[in-house]
């Protein structure tokens, strides 16, 4: 260990009477390492993979819409045809999405606009997901048909934190994200909608993730003016897939 911080010339453990923890430096190298184990294990898979057989693996990364009910289509054709093929998804916000889709760690990415994909190659998906607000039935602003940016300002809202910042969102609410009162922000709208379901605010989110129909106690209003947002699943430039990624890709065209 000691020869490791010579070398990176940095201090990477914190040494205590009984246990040995990680300093900033030494948490981000193990991140790193993990990140390079993982695509090595991805690479070994591909390269051992037998040629007369279509199999292999898929990473696919992106957040949460139901658009992607279309890349799961496309995954169960493939999938159909070929048994050995595995998908793996994973989830997160486009920063995220964007990091592990330039180190090799997924193949493909899918991203909410506005991002901007001129470092990669992209098919528009023929959806858009619409925002608006989740809420409990029994709140007041529950009557109203649509949601305007008044109506949230002086009410408690948890954010996505991909939509915090200077995007669409932030301009439809016509003021600064330090004026409004945000109370909790989240990565996953399903642990958001929980703390709705507390009455802890209403959640800014996308259209068609939580079951708002039946017996739930929530629903969805859309925002006023309206706020849509495209989709696009990327990938790197001079790409090489594995086969089973080509497939894959043909068959999302061809349901595009």
């Amino acid at each position: 260990m000691q020869n490791l911080e010579k070398e990176i010339g940095k201090q990477l453990f914190i040494r205590g009477p009984k246990k040995i923890t990680l300093t900033e430096t030494g948490q981000l190298l193990r991140k790193r390492a993990e990140e390079i184990m993982e695509l090595y294990s991805q690479t070994e898979a591909e390269l051992t993979a037998p040629i007369a057989d279509i199999c292999g693996d898929i990473y696919i990364g992106g957040g949460e819409s139901y658009v992607m009910g279309l890349i799961a289509k496309a995954a169960y054709s493939v999938q159909s045809d070929y048994p050995k093929v595995k998908f793996h998804l994973f989830s997160g916000d486009s920063g995220t999405i964007s990091e592990r889709l330039d180190k090799g760690l997924i193949d493909f990415g899918i991203f909410i606009e506005p991002f901007d994909l001129t470092k990669y190659d992209h098919l528009r998906l023929p959806f858009y997901d619409t925002w608006g607000v989740v809420m409990r039935k029994d709140s007041p602003l529950a009557e109203k048909e649509y949601i305007t940016p008044q109506d949230l300002w002086d009410k408690p809202i948890i954010r996505s934190r991909q939509s915090i910042g200077k995007n669409k969102i932030s301009e439809w609410f016509q003021k600064s994200d330090e004026e409004l009162n945000i109370v909790a922000t989240g990565n996953l709208l399903y642990n958001m909608s929980l703390l709705v379901e507390q009455g802890l605010g209403y959640a800014v989110s996308l259209d068609k993730i939580i079951n708002t129909t039946g017996n739930s106690d929530l629903c969805f209003r859309p925002l006023y003016p309206q706020l849509i947002s495209h989709l696009d699943i990327a990938w790197k430039k001079y790409q090489v897939f594995p086969k089973c990624a080509e497939i894959f890709l043909k068959r999302l065209r061809e349901y595009l």
